[in-house]
C-alpha cells in the first residue's frame, strides 16, 4: 500500500490543516503495517502553475531550458499520485478556494490520457478505487446549512476536480471556525481529530 501526503497551508507549524494531515496519515500508518509514505510539501517546493509552454512541452514541442526542472517536478507529481493508494491533501481555505499551490499541483496531475479521458460520452477518471481524505480548514463556518454556504468553492471544487479524476471514495475532516476566537478553534480541532483517529476503522 501506497500514501500520498499533500500539504499546501503557507503557515508552517502553526497550521491547522497540515496538523490534521499529519494526524490523518498516523492514523492509516497505525492500521497498515508497511505503508509506504510519500511527502510532498507545495508550499516549500511549489510547482509552477500550468503555462502554454508545458501544454507545448507535453505535446512533443522542444523543452525550454529554464522549464526542464519544473517539467520534472510535475511529472514526478504525477506519478507518484497515479502510484498511490490513499491520498491525503491537507487543503486551508483561502479566499473562499483553495490555495493556488494546490491549484497548480491538480491542473498538473489533471492529464488526458493519464488520469482521465474523453470517451463518447464525455470525460471518463482512470483514477478510480484510490481513496482521498482532505484534511480542511476554515476560519469562518461554510459547511451545508450554515449562511456563507454559498460561497463553499473549496470543499466543493476538490469533491467535482477528484471526481472528474473517477474518485469517488472522499472523505473530508473538517475544522471550521477556527479564526473564531479561541474556544472555536479548540472546539472544531478536537471534533475533527476524532474523525481522523476513527479514519482506517
Amino acid at each position: 500500500m501506497k500514501l500520498l501526503h499533500i500539504d499546501s497551508s503557507i503557515l508552517g507549524p502553526g497550521s491547522v490543516s497540515r496538523d490534521l494531515s499529519a494526524d490523518a496519515v498516523a492514523t492509516f500508518q497505525g492500521h497498515c503495517p508497511g505503508l509506504a509514505v510519500t511527502r510532498l510539501d507545495l508550499a516549500s517546493t511549489p510547482i509552477g502553475h500550468l503555462t502554454a509552454a508545458h501544454l507545448a512541452a507535453a505535446q512533443g514541442a522542444p523543452v525550454d531550458y529554464a522549464l526542464k526542472d519544473d517539467i520534472a517536478l510535475g511529472e514526478a507529481a504525477l506519478e507518484a499520485f497515479l502510484a498511490a493508494d490513499i491520498v491525503v491533501i491537507g487543503a486551508p481555505m483561502y479566499n473562499l478556494g483553495i490555495p493556488s499551490q494546490l491549484k497548480a499541483w491538480i491542473d498538473r496531475i489533471s492529464v488526458a490520457g493519464r488520469t482521465f479521458r474523453y470517451g463518447d460520452r464525455g470525460p471518463v477518471g482512470l483514477c478510480g478505487g484510490k481513496k482521498l481524505v482532505v484534511a480542511s480548514s476554515r476560519g469562518g463556518v461554510y459547511s451545508e446549512g450554515s449562511p456563507a454556504a454559498v460561497f463553499d468553492h473549496q470543499e466543493a471544487y476538490l469533491k467535482a476536480a477528484f471526481g472528474f479524476l473517477g474518485i469517488t471514495d472522499i472523505t473530508f475532516i473538517r475544522a471550521e471556525g477556527v479564526a473564531m476566537g479561541p474556544d472555536a478553534r479548540s472546539a472544531a480541532l478536537a471534533s475533527a481529530k476524532t474523525e481522523t483517529a476513527a479514519l482506517a476503522a
